[in-house]
């Protein structure tokens, strides 16, 4: 465990960070390798205790957010993301706890999305759609349930983070956005997601988040099959040449798997680059069909 605090760390969190060394414990990870970890309840004490303090006072997702990116400077490990071990090193777990994404949509892709990236620990995602939940989406969208029929997306994916992660800073605007919107909510972000249903604002968004300097993760599902791709600023994005007309969804349908498929695969990608690693999709369309379970990756 470190002895000393990182120069990283601002010398206010030196308590913080003494106490964190104080209740971390080693663990053994199942390939027999120790690494310190931050009990979580331990974590859940030190942002309460945060909490009550009035010079350091904070809402309660800020303070964890504290606590957690503390003990990442430190080299110990949230037991939050203990499983991300061999996935994220502490560096990229704490570049996405530092991470802000901006996403449009919050249905059937959208939701699995924004509870990948949630669960993983991206520390900023703004979401909007100004859609409710209706019935039909029961089929599909992890935040459409019985009980949330009827009301705003947003609402029930703001309900939905205060659950899963906390640390999470969500801020959820229930609203469509037109392309002017669209500028100003990508304007800060360092990845821009594509979870929009049908064709008709995609060109829009891409054109926002290229302007904008952000890369922009898209996808879309059509019955069992769809695509996912990475668009740089400046390269072609796949809304233009696919239009702005009817979407092929709306005469195959959107079955659960391939939703969730398609959001698997855009989350996968989407936290790559905000960790660091890079697109590997860019100027790429990975294109799959589970009725036959096939993949195919195509240069745009």
């Amino acid at each position: 465990m470190p002895d000393a605090i990182p120069a990283a760390l601002p010398k206010a969190d030196a308590a913080l960070a003494a106490r964190i060394r104080e209740v971390a414990q080693p663990t053994r990870l199942p390939d027999g390798r120790e690494c310190a970890v931050l009990p979580f309840f331990a974590a859940k004490d030190l942002a309460r205790g945060l909490g009550r303090s009035r010079s350091q006072g904070a809402p309660r997702g800020q303070a964890v957010a504290r606590v957690e990116r503390t003990a990442l400077a430190l080299g110990i490990r949230p037991e939050r993301y203990l499983r991300n071990f061999d996935a994220y090193s502490l560096d990229e777990q704490l570049r996405l706890l530092n991470a802000r994404a901006a996403m449009v949509g919050l249905g059937g892709l959208g939701g699995y999305v924004l509870e990948l990236l949630a669960r993983a620990g991206v520390g900023g995602i703004r979401a909007a759609d100004g859609d409710e939940f209706a019935a039909s989406n029961l089929n599909r969208q992890l935040y459409a349930t019985r009980r949330s029929l009827g009301g705003y997306k947003a609402a029930a994916a703001a309900a939905r983070m205060a659950l899963v992660n906390p640390a999470v800073a969500f801020e959820p605007v229930a609203r469509f956005l037109d392309e002017a919107d669209m500028g100003r909510f990508v304007a800060g972000a360092d990845l821009c997601l594509d979870a929009l249903g049908g064709l008709k604002d995609r060109a829009s968004l891409a054109r926002q988040a290229a302007a904008a300097g952000v890369p922009l993760v898209t996808a879309a599902v059509a019955g069992q099959s769809g695509f996912v791709a990475t668009v740089l600023p400046g390269a072609l994005a796949p809304a233009e040449f696919l239009g702005a007309g009817a979407g092929a969804e709306d005469a195959q349908g959107t079955p659960a798997p391939a939703v969730a498929a398609a959001a698997s695969l855009m989350a996968g990608e989407a936290l790559n680059i905000l960790c660091g690693r890079g697109a590997a999709l860019a100027g790429k369309m990975l294109l799959f069909d589970l009725s036959r379970m096939s993949f195919e990756t195509v240069t745009l």
